[in-house]
């Protein structure tokens, strides 16, 4: 199967009615957020809402970052792409550890438009660098509309094939580097997985997709199921993929690393951990990205999250669905690890 011509929805899109209803800890928070919890995002407020990310997004201080001694952690300057600048990067393990360790190379989210790789490092590194004894690498990618593709995954694979190169200095195993991400940066280590296959680049040990951004097309029956019902609906997504591909946004000769959802190869990738919510716009293309692994001959294992939106685990952390999939995904890198 290949996922470049999903199969389109059966007849009439379906009306917002018919969604799958959210989990009730997830309705309770979605509902104390208001309004503000299904503002889309569109061209005509993206550069307000970026700006507002800026401004209110933690940017925390490398010491900061080291939680009191409990890791190491650095900020590096790297050579990125061809005719692009410096990639910065996050490197970061727990301290007292002097042997190699594995490293999860973790892209942010924020639909390619928003976020930073400073604040999602406290929380990768204490659910999964501290029990797990990882080393991680978070990416400073150059955001789009300033940035189109293929600047942000160029500079995400400048950033790996250096991690690897530089291995020993890193104090990681280069052949035990997972890629991870969340949202965009689940579509963008997709991405990677495919462009080292293709380039002949770092091997990764597995690939840690969570809820990824892979098509851009943007024409799924949960796509349309959950349209201004999710926290991230059709027209946010609509919006980044437009930010991101500018004239190329809808080509018909897209290439997978653009949006890994165009793929008509999967062969030959590494493991795949994939998970998603039930009442999610990005549902069902995740389903599609597994099923397609799976009939590649590829290894993916698929959690679907009953009545999970867009970042549930964000908007409630201490709810039960958000304790079951922080769990599920690390008994995976777990048992990966452990290979």
């Amino acid at each position: 199967m290949s996922v470049a011509d999903p199969p389109a929805a059966p007849g009439p899109a379906p009306k917002a009615r018919t969604a799958p209803p959210f989990d009730p800890e997830l309705a309770a928070a979605l509902a104390a957020l208001g309004d503000a919890a299904g503002e889309p995002l569109t061209p005509a407020n993206l550069a307000a809402r970026q700006a507002r990310d800026t401004a209110t997004r933690p940017r925390p201080a490398v010491h900061e970052l080291t939680d009191g001694g409990r890791f190491e952690v650095a900020e590096l300057r790297v050579p990125g792409p061809p005719d692009g600048p410096e990639v910065t990067l996050l490197s970061a393990r727990p301290a007292g550890i002097s042997r190699p360790l594995p490293l999860l190379y973790y892209l942010h989210g924020g639909g390619m438009v928003m976020g930073n790789a400073w604040s999602v490092l406290p929380r990768v590194l204490r659910e999964w660098a501290l029990p797990l004894e990882l080393a991680v690498i978070s990416v400073e990618y150059r955001l789009a509309p300033r940035a189109r593709y293929p600047g942000p995954v160029e500079d995400c694979y400048a950033g790996l094939t250096w991690a690897a190169a530089y291995a020993d200095r890193l104090g990681i195993d280069p052949a035990r580097i997972v890629l991870g991400g969340k949202s965009a940066g689940g579509g963008l280590a997709a991405a990677l997985a495919l462009l080292a296959r293709d380039r002949g680049g770092p091997v990764p040990l597995g690939q840690l997709l969570l809820s990824p951004m892979l098509d851009d097309r943007d024409r799924t029956f949960s796509s349309h199921q959950l349209a201004g019902t999710d926290t991230w609906d059709r027209v946010s997504n609509a919006t980044a993929w437009q930010a991101l591909l500018g004239d190329r946004y809808g080509a018909a000769d897209l290439p997978p690393y653009a949006a890994p959802a165009r793929a008509t190869d999967l062969s030959g990738l590494p493991p795949a951990y994939i998970d998603v919510g039930s009442a999610e716009t990005l549902r069902d293309e995740d389903v599609a990205y597994a099923q397609a692994l799976w009939q590649a001959g590829g290894r993916a294992e698929l959690h679907v999250w009953p009545g999970a939106c867009h970042g549930f685990d964000t908007l409630a952390p201490h709810s039960a669905l958000a304790r079951d999939a922080r769990d599920a995904r690390t008994r995976w890198l777990r048992r990966l690890l452990a290979r």
